[in-house]
């Protein structure tokens, strides 16, 4: 199998799988936009639904958090994306998924262990293309975007792990990752 090929066929998994990309020397300005974007369309409905329902005031506090800098990160994005003439995920099809999908409780899993179990996933996932992106990528203000956003990415990731342990949480399947998928 070529090397093309291979790429195309990771590439296509980690979509069916609903996971960031992984690190590809070819990544383009374009595909970061995309994916960012739709990570963050996804966050921020994700702290939206938590926000309300999330029982824990700590819950609730991370996820107001959540939504705060993730609707700030895609507002810059959009500016960015905008001057360059990128195009962002589509919010309707995104939010059209997201409401489909309702968070699965696996069983004992309360909302809030739930929750704090997906940002787990989803911070691992956003650190990792936004690392990429801030080494590969070769526009330099999306390489400057990434690299400004990490800092708070990881923060979140190292709170989120840190909430999932207090709800006892620990190992997390893919699917459950993705609530807006």
């Amino acid at each position: 199998m070529n090397s093309s090929i291979r790429c195309l066929t990771a590439g296509l998994a980690a979509l069916c799988l609903g996971l960031a990309p992984l690190a590809q020397a070819d990544s383009s300005a374009e595909e970061f936009v995309n994916e960012a974007s739709a990570q963050g369309v996804a966050e921020v409905h994700n702290a939206t639904v938590a926000v309300t329902k999330a029982k824990s005031q700590e819950v609730q506090n991370f996820a107001q958090q959540m939504l705060d800098d993730h609707s700030a990160a895609n507002t810059e994005l959009a500016r960015i994306a905008a001057r360059k003439n990128l195009n962002l995920a589509d919010n309707a099809n995104l939010l059209d998924r997201a409401k489909s999908k309702v968070l699965q409780l696996r069983s004992g899993e309360s909302f809030d262990q739930a929750y704090a179990n997906n940002q787990v996933v989803a911070h691992e996932q956003a650190v990792a293309l936004y690392e990429e992106a801030a080494t590969s990528l070769e526009d330099a203000d999306l390489k400057a975007f990434a690299e400004q956003q990490l800092p708070a990415l990881r923060e979140h990731l190292e709170e989120a792990r840190r909430l999932a342990a207090a709800l006892g949480g620990s190992s997390v399947d893919a699917d459950d990752a993705n609530i807006a998928q």
